[in-house]
């Protein structure tokens, strides 16, 4: 009877962990839905040649600036914190002993600066890049920031994109005779490229979505710069700027609607990319 009683219950437990999941998914892809659709809505109308004029001007709120900002952003940010986090975690993972102090605060350090709020960063960005090394309010002091912001995600993505990797893997190419350094560069790092472009995707997402930091450190100029220590606002903070004013809030929901395309092209490129290095 004990038995039936246990089995019983381990089928109603089952049951009911079941549809708490597929609630939860149902829930997530309905509120997903629902942003993707009240964003298409409110700014798909209001999207027209002036707001893709190449300048800026009080007229035609263009967007186009913000958006290069944008991609010069993105680019600076991922081109130093890239291979500074997949290095990291390559350390971490390879070359570290285990239960190595150094390990123990090196992952101490990225996880507390997960968790510290956008606004921290971009008070220490302005303290230290645009005043004490004397960039200014610019691009540059805004890239380095979000460096600092994004690099622990891509570090510890990278590092369990790594730890999955099988050991037999390792071992079978230490076997024909390659090195430690050859063995991580041709079989462990192709081998962990999705889970390390999950990373930089995410951090992608981060940089794109960023105000609260950049507003302090790359400043809110609606221009494109002439060099990379001059002033420019992202698409983020373009939108932010434009719904805080209450004079263009059609064009800040069509910023958005342009914001959300450009987020899944990113993505869609970075799935791309990673099914070529895969067949590689």
């Amino acid at each position: 009877m004990n038995d039936k009683k246990q089995v019983h219950y381990g089928r109603k437990s089952s049951a009911v962990l079941k549809f708490l999941v597929y609630a939860s998914s149902v829930i997530t892809f309905a509120v997903l839905i629902f942003l993707v659709g009240f964003i298409l809505v409110k700014g798909v109308g209001y999207l027209k040649p002036s707001l893709f004029a190449w300048e800026y001007n009080s007229e035609n709120v263009s967007l186009i600036p913000a958006a290069v900002n944008t991609v010069i952003m993105t680019v600076i940010s991922l081109l130093v914190a890239v291979p500074l986090g997949v290095g990291a975690a390559i350390f971490l993972v390879e070359y570290s002993g285990k239960g190595s102090k150094i390990v123990q605060v090196i992952r101490m350090t990225a996880e507390t600066l997960s968790g510290i709020p956008s606004i921290v960063y971009g008070l220490f960005g302005m303290m230290f890049f645009t005043t004490a090394l004397k960039w200014g309010i610019s691009i540059m002091s805004g890239a380095f920031t979000m460096v600092i912001m994004i690099l622990p995600l891509i570090m510890r993505t990278t590092e369990e994109a790594l730890k999955a990797v099988p050991d037999s893997y390792r071992e079978a190419s230490f076997g024909l005779g390659a090195g430690k350094l050859r063995t991580i560069f041709k079989i462990v790092l192709p081998a962990a490229i999705p889970g390390i472009l999950a990373g930089v995707i995410l951090a992608t997402g981060r940089i794109v979505g960023e105000t609260a930091a950049l507003m302090f450190t790359a400043g809110t100029v609606a221009n494109i710069p002439s060099s990379l220590f001059g002033s420019g606002r992202t698409l983020a903070l373009h939108m932010y700027v434009l719904s805080n004013e209450g004079l263009h809030m059609n064009e800040a929901y069509a910023t958005a609607v342009v914001l959300l395309v450009l987020v899944l092209c990113i993505n869609g490129l970075s799935n791309f990319v990673a099914k070529k290095l895969a067949k590689v």
